[in-house]
């Protein structure tokens, strides 16, 4: 486990390993991430079975807490091949703290190089922000 420069989080093994199992082995569609501000770190919350939907990812994200999140985006191209792209997600609604925000800004970009494979990077304040459509544009 690697100390934050920025902000001082560790990364907990467990994120990279649950990472590289839907990287490599897709054994989830999706993968919760939350700092835990008295640990110092950065833990998986939740995963998604690979069935699951993108709206369940976007309902296991809380209304008002910040959260990163990565999704295994599947879709078929104009040339029908299958493809898949996998999806940072930095989540952090207007109505979270000041300091989660502060906390989840100055970590992410350290956690999100932690993730090797990550193609496509969004940011959300709001649902709208991260909406299917927006995933399935950014995909492509």
């Amino acid at each position: 486990m690697q100390a934050n420069s920025a902000s001082g989080m560790a990364v907990n093994d467990e994120c990279k390993t649950k990472f590289l199992e839907l990287k490599a082995k897709r054994n989830y569609r999706f993968i919760v991430f939350k700092i835990e501000e008295n640990l110092q770190q950065i833990v998986v919350e939740k995963v998604g079975a690979p069935k699951d939907s993108y709206e369940k990812l976007c309902s296991s994200l809380p209304s008002d807490e910040c959260r990163y999140a990565v999704y295994d985006f599947d879709f078929t191209t104009d040339e029908n091949c299958q493809k898949s792209k996998i999806f940072f997600i930095a989540w952090s609604p207007d109505t979270s703290r000041v300091r989660s925000k502060m906390l989840y800004a100055s970590s992410k970009d350290r956690f999100r190089r932690e993730l090797d494979g990550v193609q496509v990077e969004l940011q959300a304040t709001d649902p709208s922000e991260m909406s299917f459509d927006i995933v399935k544009e950014r995909a492509f």
